[in-house]
C-alpha cells in the first residue's frame, strides 16, 4: 500500500504498491470459471489505484479496463472487487459497472470518519465533502440499488464529541447497507502512535462505537426494507447456517438471501423474490423470472 493513514500498520508489514500483470489476471479467472467456479473477487489493499504497464510493448492497463477485461470472460461469471479508497475511484470504474450484469452491484468504500480534521490527521487525504460527492457519484451512475459499506473508527486521537456526530450524520447521508465498525487501538510503529495521544478514554469510545453500531443497525434495516417483494439473482453459496432445508447465497448488492433448499445446488443462480427480512439477512422463496407478486 502506498498510502500512510495514520492509524494503520499495512504499509509497514506489506510494503510498497504493486500491480499484476493484466494478463495473468485474467487468465487466472479464466481457468478458475473453466474449473467451475462462478464469482471471484480482484483484491488489492486499493484496487482502484491498479495500474499496470508492460514496459516492453508499452500497454498500460487501469483498474476500470482490468475489470472490463475480466468481465467479458463470461456473463456467468460474477465479478467482486474491494477494497477502494475513495480518492481513487473513478467514474470510469462506475461507468464499467453499469455496463456489465455480471459486475457486481456492490462498493465497499471505507470512510473511517465523517469529519474533515479527523480525516486529515488519519492522512486519508480526502475531505467530508470529497467523499460525499463520491457517493452521489454512486448514486447518479449506478442508482440507489448500488450497496456501499464502509470501515468506521470510534475514538480516535482528538476526536470531539461535535466529530464524532459528524460521522453519525455522514452514515445517514450515505445510507450504508452495512458496516465493519472498531473501536481506535493505537498499533505500535504507526504515525499515529508516534505523534499522537490516544486521549479518548475507554468508557467514551465504547459508547461512541454503541452509537455507530446503533446507527447502522437502523439502516441497515431501512436498506433492506427496500428489498422487499423485489427479485434478486442469487448465486447460491450453501447451506443455511440455521436449518439444513434453507440454502443462502448473495445478490448482486452482496447481501445474503436465504430461501427453501429444494433441488438447487452451490453454486447455481436463482431468481429469489425476498418476502421478509432482519437488519442482516434477506428471506424469500425462488420464482420464475416472470413472477412479481407474492
Amino acid at each position: 500500500c502506498d498510502n500512510m493513514c495514520s492509524f494503520c500498520v499495512v504499509p509497514y508489514t506489506r510494503g510498497r504498491e504493486r500491480s499484476r500483470d493484466s494478463h495473468s489476471i485474467v487468465n487466472e479467472a479464466a481457468e478458475l470459471f473453466n474449473n467451475g467456479y462462478r464469482e471471484v473477487t480482484l483484491l488489492g489493499q486499493n484496487v482502484d489505484s491498479y495500474k499496470w504497464e508492460n514496459e516492453i510493448t508499452g500497454e498500460k492497463v487501469n483498474f476500470a479496463e482490468l475489470l472490463e477485461k475480466v468481465a467479458l470472460l463470461n456473463p456467468e461469471l460474477r465479478v467482486r472487487f474491494s477494497t477502494s479508497h475513495p480518492k481513487d475511484i473513478t467514474d470510469e470504474v462506475l461507468y464499467t459497472m453499469s455496463k456489465h450484469e455480471n459486475i457486481c452491484n456492490y462498493i465497499h468504500l471505507p470512510a473511517q470518519s465523517g469529519n474533515t480534521r479527523v480525516l486529515e490527521i488519519m492522512n486519508r487525504t480526502y475531505t467530508r465533502d470529497w467523499y460525499m460527492e463520491r457517493v452521489d457519484a454512486i448514486r447518479r451512475i449506478l442508482g440507489d440499488e448500488c450497496g456501499i459499506s464502509s470501515d468506521m473508527i470510534a475514538g480516535f486521537c482528538t476526536e470531539t464529541e461535535e466529530e464524532h456526530q459528524d460521522t453519525i450524520s455522514l452514515m445517514d447521508y450515505v445510507k450504508y447497507d452495512f458496516s465493519y465498525m472498531f473501536m481506535y487501538s493505537e498499533r505500535p510503529g504507526t504515525y499515529a502512535a508516534k505523534k499522537f495521544k490516544d486521549d479518548i478514554p475507554e468508557a467514551i469510545k465504547k459508547r461512541r462505537l454503541q452509537e455507530i453500531i446503533q446507527k447502522q443497525k437502523e439502516l441497515s434495516w431501512q436498506r433492506n426494507q427496500l428489498d422487499l417483494n423485489k427479485i434478486h439473482k442469487v448465486l447460491i453459496e450453501g447451506i443455511s447456517k440455521k436449518s439444513e432445508e434453507q440454502l443462502q447465497g448473495r445478490n448482486s448488492a452482496n447481501k445474503v438471501i436465504v430461501f427453501p433448499r429444494e433441488s438447487f445446488k452451490p453454486g447455481q443462480y436463482v431468481n429469489v423474490l425476498v418476502t421478509d427480512c432482519t437488519s442482516a439477512t434477506l428471506i424469500g422463496r425462488a420464482v420464475e423470472e416472470q413472477e412479481i407478486t407474492i
